[in-house]
């Protein structure tokens, strides 16, 4: 059975009415016009083809079919506040699915979401493939590397620093990788398919690469690998992405404020 279309912005306008049994009282609480009230009323009169509110001597009355409608109206809108409420709830929910590259996520990403979980105990994580489809794997968002958040919405999670390193008394031979290409363009003595695979190849000792600062400060710090040439400014880093509602959920603004602190 087709369902009729119902004018909820005048019931809602006809509730306040009824309830203050006043056009100019129910105008003040919706922050409109006693005019637009009226008109509101009006329209939903022809819509219903009944009579809503009759002017007595003493002010405006509700008609009978309006008094008898009435209840059921305001039981409909207590559903439709514990439908949002639901709704607003799993936004609030403290399970995340997120999708990011493996060595990001291992060198970067981790730490920060133990350290999130420790001051948040009810969080939980879901990995999910690092380009797996938002709507298939429902994802509330993803990491990737790039020059920009392109048709999504993302903040910055890491400067746009690159650097060239190798392992102490590695080759010299170059560890190249899909944006990673030798200095002088030529294809390297080890062809890799990705960040990851070239960071443990160059702690491997199989050679030298340049690999976003953030993949490998924890190496140059801890001695594992050393700097050839950089770091320097680059166009690409690492970016937190998700469409437009992910970023009103307030799950992922906590976790977005924090990963940014």
């Amino acid at each position: 059975m087709k369902r009729t279309l119902l004018p909820l912005n005048a019931l809602r306008v006809f509730d306040a009415a009824a309830r203050h049994l006043s056009f100019t009282r129910a105008a003040d609480e919706l922050a409109v016009t006693p005019a637009a009230v009226g008109q509101q009323i009006r329209a939903l009169e022809d819509v219903l083809g009944i009579v809503l509110f009759r002017r007595t001597s003493k002010g405006l009355e509700l008609t009978g079919e309006a008094q008898a409608g009435l209840d059921p109206l305001r039981e409909g809108f207590l559903r439709f506040e514990e439908s949002v409420q639901a709704m607003q709830a799993g936004q609030a929910s403290d399970r995340y699915t997120i999708a990011a590259p493996r060595e990001f996520y291992a060198q970067w990403l981790a730490p920060k979401l133990a350290a999130f979980r420790a001051a948040n105990p009810q969080a939980r994580y879901q990995l999910a493939e690092e380009n797996a489809d938002f709507t298939e794997a429902n994802l509330d968002f993803a990491v990737r590397l790039a020059d920009g958040p392109g048709e999504l919405e993302g903040v910055q999670l890491t400067p746009a620093r690159r650097v060239t390193v190798a392992a102490p008394g590695a080759s010299a031979d170059w560890i190249s990788w899909p944006g990673g290409a030798a200095p002088d363009g030529r294809e390297g003595a080890i062809q890799v398919g990705n960040p990851g695979q070239a960071l443990s190849s160059a702690l491997a000792g199989l050679g030298r690469t340049t690999l976003p600062l953030a993949l490998v400060e924890q190496a140059l710090a801890e001695g594992r690998l050393k700097a050839v040439d950089g770091p320097e400014d680059c166009r690409r880093a690492y970016w937190l992405l998700a469409p437009a509602p992910q970023w009103r959920q307030k799950k992922v603004k906590a976790l977005v404020e924090f990963l940014q602190g």
